[in-house]
């Protein structure tokens, strides 16, 4: 990564992620990038729907679950995400 860089510059608009196990259906695919791969063409999802669902199959709920930043009550989902209900089993 190049100094002042703001994050990885690989493919930061279409990438995959694999769950297995902890109440995540199995044998599915859910999206798909362009023919390069690049970008997310079908079915695109937000991190904070990733991260709502992550939450949701570890037995938390994303709107309830805070923190304190700088005085101030966060979520890791900031103030958006949805649980990807085709992702639950």
């Amino acid at each position: 990564m190049s100094e002042g860089s703001d994050g990885r510059d690989r493919s930061p608009h279409g990438f995959c992620l694999w769950l297995a196990g902890g109440g995540a259906k199995g044998g599915q695919v859910i999206g798909a990038t362009d023919a390069m791969g690049l970008r997310a063409a079908e079915d695109r999802t937000h991190v904070h729907d990733i991260h709502a669902t992550i939450l949701h199959l570890l037995g938390l709920d994303h709107e309830r679950l805070t923190y304190c930043q700088n005085g101030r009550n966060e979520r890791l989902t900031d103030v958006a995400g949805n649980v990807i209900s085709r992702v639950i089993a």
